[in-house]
């Protein structure tokens, strides 16, 4: 690392700019700069040649489509994107970490669940919907249970509605229908909600009750059903009925110290850029490595944004069910691409370029590092509940807002998100703790970033300082010492599932 520039690896020959670099500056002892070099984006370290490689985090990013001079800035229009890893030559278990940071703590203030179950952070009264026709008319119930309602019961949080665009109108029977309605029937059981999810159903759609919960919840103290009422306002009346009688009980729940094992946590990262895989991801990395020394679930996530390093993330699987689970993950994407006549390549997005990232390997690399190094201990397909705890690969689209929604549905209780451009994307159901790149994000958005990294690019911190800040922010949020800022702020995006299933 330098004033000018950083160089990951070794072997690597190109290295991103700290700062802005006009041309002619002097970058390093025998390297000037051709060009005006924005930041965060490569400068050549080396003549590279018309079909060489293009070598960052010691990883071929792509290969030159023409010659580049030592000094060039190197962009997005000069690299061919390399074939992605093979999956069915991967080796698994080959690289399993172990000596993991010490926490500094191993407890939070959690509310405990019941039958074995992830541990609260919040205390939200949730209403899930079976179809959207219910929207209209609950959405105004919400308003009244919020103003009515909810300051009777100073222990409850909030009032959360999973309302999406399913349930009728979709092929219910098609096979990849399975992932939406799992989703949903998750979020019944969401560890924010406390087991006390209303669940609002119109009665004619084709996503039944029956088909969305377990035979014992499906009862009249869980279900309004709007077809079985008479009007309006005897819906509206049952809807606030059933949500006093939910709140009482929710009102009921206290915190607890609970071991670290109770805590799920999921990490996520939008709007990146080229600091993203050099501060932000690493410390939510380190954080990561001592959440799941302390017994904690951790998943990350974002198919297309690990698809180029998958070998790497097969070497940390535990063993060989759980890397060809990853490997059959890995396929299926592939082929839901490639019936959409796309590939990968379609991820990055114009602030990804803007900012550095020239391509999907690139943006994979930096990606992978918010998963620390512990062991892979399982791998959930979309929306799935996991069955162990540790590191776990949950996959999902890179969609913000549909990854978001899936990591909700398998259990995570608040998400750890690392920006390099900036995004107030936030969810209702669980905190959101925001991570930023660069100095320059934090001086811009003082007020909707949690954490700052960029320190670790000017050489004013180190990976462990901002992680071990990062761990401390994550029990704080979790034990509802303090609120995120996107919390503070009430920043929700939308529940966006995930439906690769027919529309009819």
């Amino acid at each position: 690392m330098g004033n000018h520039y950083i160089k990951i690896n070794e072997n690597d020959n190109v290295a991103i700019t700290v700062n802005a670099i006009p041309a002619g500056t002097i970058v390093m002892e025998d390297i000037l700069a051709n060009h005006d070099i924005p930041q965060g984006h490569k400068i050549a370290l080396c003549n590279i040649g018309e079909g060489e490689p293009i070598i960052r985090y010691g990883v071929t990013l792509g290969y030159a489509l023409h010659c580049i001079n030592k000094g060039d800035w190197i962009n997005e229009h000069m690299l061919k994107l390399p074939i992605p890893p093979a999956l069915d030559e991967m080796e698994f278990a080959t690289n399993l970490v172990t000596d993991l940071p010490e926490p500094p703590v191993r407890t939070f203030m959690g509310y405990p669940n019941k039958n074995g179950a992830y541990a609260g952070t919040r205390n939200i009264l949730g209403i899930v919907t079976t179809v959207q026709c219910v929207t209209g008319v609950l959405n105004n119930a919400v308003k009244r249970i919020r103003q009515e309602l909810l300051p009777k019961y100073p222990n409850v949080d909030d009032v959360v509605v999973i309302n999406h665009a399913y349930g009728c109108g979709v092929a219910i029977n098609a096979p990849e229908s399975k992932i939406p309605i799992r989703m949903l029937q998750n979020m019944v059981k969401h560890p924010n909600f406390g087991g006390e999810t209303m669940i609002i159903s119109l009665g004619c759609e084709k996503l039944t009750l029956e088909m969305l919960l377990d035979a014992e919840y499906n009862t009249t103290d869980n279900v309004v059903t709007f077809q079985n009422e008479k009007g309006h306002d005897a819906i509206m009346a049952e809807m606030m009925k059933m949500a006093e009688n939910k709140l009482k009980k929710l009102n009921e729940r206290f915190r607890l110290e609970l071991p670290l094992s109770q805590l799920s946590i999921g990490l996520q990262c939008g709007g990146s850029d080229a600091f993203s895989g050099v501060t932000a991801n690493p410390s939510a990395g380190f954080a990561a490595d001592m959440l799941v020394n302390a017994g904690a679930t951790v998943m990350f996530s974002e198919v297309t944004e690990v698809r180029d390093g998958v070998h790497i993330i097969a070497e940390r699987c535990v063993n060989e069910e759980v890397g060809k689970k990853l490997a059959d993950e890995m396929k299926w994407y592939d082929q839901y691409l490639n019936n959409g006549q796309v590939d990968r390549s379609a991820n990055p997005t114009p602030g990804n370029k803007k900012g550095g990232l020239s391509n999907i390997v690139e943006k994979a690399m930096g990606s992978i590092a918010k998963s620390g190094s512990s062991p892979i201990v399982e791998v959930l397909s979309p929306g799935e509940r996991p069955a162990k705890k540790g590191m776990i690969f949950a996959a999902t689209p890179a969609s913000d807002f549909v990854c978001g929604s899936c990591q909700l549905s398998s259990g995570i209780t608040l998400q750890v998100f690392m920006t390099g451009r900036g995004t107030p994307y936030g969810l209702a159901t669980a905190p959101v703790i925001k991570v930023c790149s660069r100095n320059d994000m934090k001086d811009m958005w003082q007020d909707l970033i949690d954490v700052n990294a960029g320190p670790i690019a000017t050489g004013e911190a180190t990976i462990q300082e901002i992680g071990t800040q990062l761990f401390h922010e994550i029990i704080d949020v979790a034990s509802g010492r303090k609120q995120s800022l996107a919390e503070k702020y009430e920043i929700y995006n939308d529940f966006t599932l995930f439906n690769p299933a027919p529309i009819t």
